[in-house]
């Protein structure tokens, strides 16, 4: 079950971002959504996220990494699911975290175990630098 492509979609006034139908039923029932790395917001499904969180949880444990990068991640992850239509609503703490504005385009992009949520522009920026990156230029 991969993700991949990048697709532009758009946030509506209520919060809610329709996900590209290829990706819907490897979503599943349930995902969270939560900060994610480079100022995106993450879509995980639910069985990924929860075994994710209980290897971070092993790491703050075994001193690997700090207390507030477990709460921060925590306490912006959100369970949802997503309705009849295929949207999924994006909290406003998220929304304001990556930049995302209702009525504003979203690049939605695949990143093999999750989806992105991305502003376009910062998308582009990020793309552009592991595209070099993958070409050997840096």
């Amino acid at each position: 079950m991969l993700f991949v492509g990048a697709y532009e979609r758009q946030l509506d006034d209520k919060g809610r971002l329709a996900l590209p139908a290829t990706f819907r039923d490897r979503i599943g029932e349930h995902c969270y959504l939560a900060k994610g790395l480079d100022k995106c917001v993450t879509v995980v499904p639910a069985a990924t996220f929860e075994a994710e969180a209980e290897l971070l949880a092993a790491r703050v444990r075994n001193g690997e990494v700090s207390r507030n990068q477990l709460r921060a991640l925590a306490s912006s992850a959100i369970l949802a699911s997503l309705d009849k239509q295929g949207r999924v609503i994006v909290d406003e703490q998220l929304r304001a975290y990556a930049d995302l504005h209702p009525g504003a385009p979203v690049t939605v992009a695949g990143s093999f175990d999750r989806l992105e949520l991305w502003a376009p522009e910062r998308f582009q920026t990020v793309n552009v630098e592991g595209t070099g990156d993958l070409a050997g230029v840096t």
